[in-house]
């Protein structure tokens, strides 16, 4: 089973945040045994790097990104037509720019979106993706 990455779910891993580290580690683990692939837009992979540096140092951000790249998590570049897939959702809904990418690149993949993001909902309640929930209940 293919699933796209968010994010929230990537912050969550690195900041030890239950219950979305748990739900990251189960991923990786069967992602390292090929039960799963993870993939991720490159857009989120920015946010993750830009939300680290801020929050620590530009050496920790590039640490965690490499970490990252080490990963069984495929990044997936933005073609044009993406850019404005996610455009129509961030006009649709009051959702991060980061976010509208990485539902945007769920859709385009067919393949659930793994969050906790509570603004997600919505954007799965319109049909336009499928939600792996990964945070507080509710």
């Amino acid at each position: 089973m293919k699933l796209v990455l968010d994010s929230w779910i990537l912050l969550a891993w690195l900041k030890k945040q239950e219950p979305g580290a748990a739900v990251m580690e189960e991923l990786w683990e069967k992602a390292f045994r090929r039960e799963r692939k993870l993939m991720a837009s490159i857009i989120n992979l920015g946010e993750v790097f830009y939300l680290t540096a801020k929050a620590r140092d530009l050496a920790t951000a590039e640490r965690v990104i490499a970490n990252l790249r080490a990963r069984p998590l495929e990044f997936l570049s933005v073609p044009d037509a993406l850019v404005l897939e996610a455009a129509r959702i961030k006009a649709r809904f009051p959702v991060s720019y980061a976010d509208a990418f990485a539902a945007a690149t769920a859709a385009r993949s067919g393949c659930p979106l793994v969050t906790g993001d509570p603004e997600m909902r919505q954007i799965e309640a319109a049909g336009l993706v499928e939600l792996k929930w990964a945070g507080e209940p509710g």
